[in-house]
């Protein structure tokens, strides 16, 4: 094929570099450049049409972009400008409705006036606090719902949760001009309502409503231009079309639009949108006919040119499948990884591949054409190698080949595995010996590795304290057992079972052979992610208790298993019972101890009604001798003297409830009840240590799951210990007094909870001692055993609440201390109101 012809006016060195190029290209490649070039140029120009067109396109689709935008933001700026000048002038009605007396038929006037220059508003309501309509104007263009049993749908209600109630609430609230949602009125139409407060001496006296038509200012307030422009539409938060420019045909969808532009409603932001829409007036690129016809002349061009290709395709076939052997023989021997020697009969070297002299460090000159020894044979190997060569000769070579040493030019050695086959020749005679050689150094490495490895995991699992076993969960086959499992349940696959709890999958047994796989059909790659929750099982003939923990993996072999490790936990569960135990006994036992301390104030709360007692029966049996006392007399003693018994009654039966050993038991329980019972016993000792006790609980608080005797302990040694530090230091009258206060408390850390606190105005604690207030057998006190504080936060945390302790300061002096803490709140069950009053408080002086 002749080069082709120069241009009209080149430049000798790109012509002359251009013919050089072309005179040393072979025919096949001048021949396949003079095919190529013009298919090349012919898909060129195609895609410069296409391109061409697409850029038009998207251009004109970019400019209606922006077309739908700026009409949006107009109608959005026309809207929002007549509802602010709307809500102003509402807002001037507003101010003189209630504080100048507006009667009725005023605000219909004013009303009249108003609805008569604003098609969009269908009608102004005035309401009262109360919601109860004092005077209401429709338009002249709506009708008035005349249905006086139902409330109107478009006027708040309490209790309904409407759009127009929350509007309300909100106005109520702000005390500013409030938007509602959009909704449908009673005809159907979807309207929003603007509810305006209205105040008489700063308290709220109701709210000024007008509801506008969303179809009526879809209508009046978008510009025409815009409108026949462009569609206008209003949506609401959920992008239901409420109102458009354009009304769809009766029982058809609107067509969505390619070219839509969005912008809430202002100044109402009350969830609805104004939407633009747009559409592109010229045909698409497939509708295009010259682009049509531009892609079937390039069709045709190409379709010619590919048939002139392959008919010179055909022309160099012979010449191609002689290139492709030599280039595919060639390819295979640099590409194999594995080296290739070929020997004849007497063990000269007649072949070597390039993986054989890269494998070896030795060029080919250096190989082909010698007798053994070989150059890579290692001396010390050299009498071993030659045995071996023998046995390839005579073809007594092991099918599985031979594992030797082979030394690298360099000196170094590496493992190697070679396999022998005989090279036979057309005439079917033997020629030579084929041998390949594949490097094993590091498979054979990997290999012992793994088997160190499988040595070390085997040791550590059958180390284990804790029983390992391996399931199949099909056949229900023991696939693995560790020392421990053996030592426990032997061989069988029992104990695996008994300890699963029936949870391996498949029903194991040669009765049923039906019986269907509990996990089929269930991904095997989710089930070996997937992990259980460890339980804890008895085992009745061991007499062990075990933590169990199971998941599903995949075995060896690919069939799903479940592992199971079970550890012994029988002495850690008698630890934690004692543990219990003790902590029970501890608790009873500073009961006991607070009311040895206790006992001198007991004594005297009893003395009391006693000596009551006494007097009033020494004066009956001496007025009864003298006959001096009549019966009434007689019978209202005898009723003062009962009075006196059952109050010795009452304190001996409330520090018996206190003291009385019994089993912890959390059930839910009043704080105030707890209270109540903590401060009666607290005051014996408030009032002989003349400490004064004001108590604050809130109403309303919830239920607590607790144990009441154990939290009546903690607020009773808390309150003790708040007496003994203000008697210690002999503070005033003025500073005797502790404040108890319950409150409910809510904060990210703990959520719900009640808040107990115990403030005094004594001297404090120590900054050095507050860090071990809480340790066991530590006291402030001289005389203190240091069990009461740690033992009371450890029952506050066995609730899962909280204790802390701080000082109070005025300035750098400490004035006081407040001991406080936190209770979860049950959230099974809520606590009924006790008062009306959202918070009480009860107060006792001793």
């Amino acid at each position: 094929m002749p080069p082709p012809q120069a241009p009209a006016a080149p430049l000798p060195s790109a012509q002359r570099f251009l013919d050089g190029w072309w005179r040393r290209q072979s025919l096949s490649r001048q021949d396949r450049f003079a095919t190529l070039a013009p298919l090349l140029s012919v898909l060129l120009f195609l895609a410069a049409i296409i391109s061409a067109f697409w850029y038009l396109r998207n251009e004109e689709t970019e400019r209606e972009s922006e077309s739908v935008k700026r009409d949006t933001e107009i109608t959005q700026q026309q809207i929002g400008l007549h509802l602010i000048q709307n809500q102003e002038h509402l807002i001037r009605m507003a101010r003189e409705l209630v504080p100048q007396g507006t009667s009725a038929d005023q605000f219909e006037q004013q009303a009249q006036t108003f609805l008569r220059e604003r098609p969009e508003v269908t009608h102004l309501t005035w309401l009262d606090a109360r919601r109860q309509v004092k005077a209401t104007h429709w338009a002249m263009l709506y009708e008035v719902n005349s249905g006086a049993d139902q409330p109107q749908p478009t006027l708040p209600v309490a209790g309904q949760p409407s759009a127009a109630e929350a509007a309300f609430r909100a106005a109520r609230e702000s005390r500013a001009p409030v938007y509602s949602r959009a909704f449908a009125d009673s005809t159907g139409a979807a309207v929003f309502q603007l509810y305006i407060p209205l105040s008489e001496r700063n308290a709220y006296a109701g709210a000024l409503v007008a509801e506008y038509s969303i179809e009526s200012l879809v209508r009046h307030f978008v510009p025409p231009d815009v409108a026949q422009r462009h569609m206008i539409s209003v949506l609401d938060e959920n992008k239901h079309l409420l109102a458009a420019t354009i009304t769809a045909m009766p029982g058809q969808a609107s067509r969505r639009s390619p070219l839509f532009s969005d912008a809430p409603l202002t100044p109402a932001l009350n969830g609805l949108r104004l939407r633009g829409q747009g559409w592109r007036t010229s045909i698409g690129l497939v509708n295009n006919t010259l682009f049509w016809m531009v892609v079937a002349l390039a069709i045709l061009t190409v379709w010619m040119l590919l048939g002139s290709w392959r008919h010179m395709r055909r022309r160099s076939q012979i010449q191609g499948a002689l290139i492709a052997e030599t280039n595919f023989r060639r390819a295979m021997e640099n590409s194999m990884p594995t080296g290739m020697r070929a020997m004849d009969l007497e063990g000269r070297i007649t072949y070597v591949n390039a993986a054989f002299c890269q494998m070896t460090g030795f060029a080919s000159p250096d190989m082909v054409g010698i007798l053994p020894p070989y150059p890579y044979w290692p001396p010390d190997r050299i009498e071993e190698n030659s045995r071996l060569l023998q046995q390839e000769l005579q073809g007594r070579s092991p099918s599985g080949g031979i594992e030797v040493k082979v030394m690298r030019k360099d000196g170094s050695l590496f493992d190697a595995r070679m396999y022998v086959s005989p090279l036979i020749d057309p005439k079917g005679q033997q020629t030579g010996w084929m041998t390949s050689v594949t490097n094993i150094t590091e498979a054979k490495r990997i290999r012992d590795q793994l088997s160190a490895s499988h040595e070390r995991f085997t040791t550590v699992l059958e180390g284990l304290d804790a029983s390992v076993s391996v399931l199949s969960v099909q056949q229900g086959e023991l696939l693995f057992a560790n020392r421990s499992y053996r030592l426990w349940f032997g061989g069988d696959a029992g104990g695996h079972q008994l300890m699963a709890g029936g949870a391996v999958g498949a029903v194991v047994g040669t009765d049923h052979l039906d019986e269907v796989d509990g996990l089929s059909g269930l991904p095997t790659q989710d089930l070996t992610e997937a992990g259980t929750h460890p339980r804890e099982v008895y085992v009745e003939s061991l007499q062990k208790w075990f933590d169990v923990r199971s998941r599903y993996l995949q075995w060896t072999d690919g069939r799903l298993a479940q592992m199971l490790i079970a550890t012994d936990i029988t002495s850690r569960l008698r630890a934690e019972e004692q543990a219990a135990a003790q902590a029970e006994k501890a608790q009873v036992t500073s009961r006991l101890v607070t009311m040895g301390e206790m006992a001198s104030s007991v004594a005297h709360e009893l003395n009391q009604p006693l000596t009551a007692i006494t007097n009033y029966c020494n004066g009956m049996v001496s007025r009864v001798k003298a006959a001096t006392i009549q019966q009434d007399d007689l019978i209202a003693a005898l009723q003062k003297t009962a009075r006196q018994a059952e109050r010795a009654g009452q304190i001996i039966h409330r520090i018996r409830a206190f003291v009385k050993r019994s089993e912890p038991q959390r059930q839910p329980a009043q704080a105030r009840q707890i209270v109540e019972d903590a401060v009666d016993l607290a005051g014996i000792e408030l009032r002989r240590r003349h400490v004064a006790i004001h108590t604050y609980v809130a109403q309303r608080l919830p239920t607590i799951l607790v144990d009441p005797i154990l939290i009546e302990q903690v607020v009773l040694n808390l309150l003790k210990n708040a007496a003994e530090a203000i008697d210690s230091a002999q503070l005033p009258p003025a500073r005797r007094h502790i404040e108890l206060r319950v409150v409910p408390r809510h904060t990210a850390e703990e959520g719900g909870v009640i808040e107990f606190s115990v403030t005094d105005m004594g001297p404090g604690i120590k900054d050095e001692m507050i860090d071990r207030l809480y340790e066991a057998f530590f006291s402030t006190k001289p005389e203190g055993l240091g069990i009461g504080l740690s033992l009371c936060r450890s029952i506050v945390e066995s609730h899962r609440g909280r204790m802390r302790a701080q000082n109070l300061y005025n300035g750098s002096q400490a004035v006081g201390c407040r001991f406080s803490f936190t209770l979860p709140v049950d959230s099974s069950a809520r606590t009924e109101a006790a008062a009306t009053s959202p918070e009480g408080e009860t107060s006792t002086n001793s």
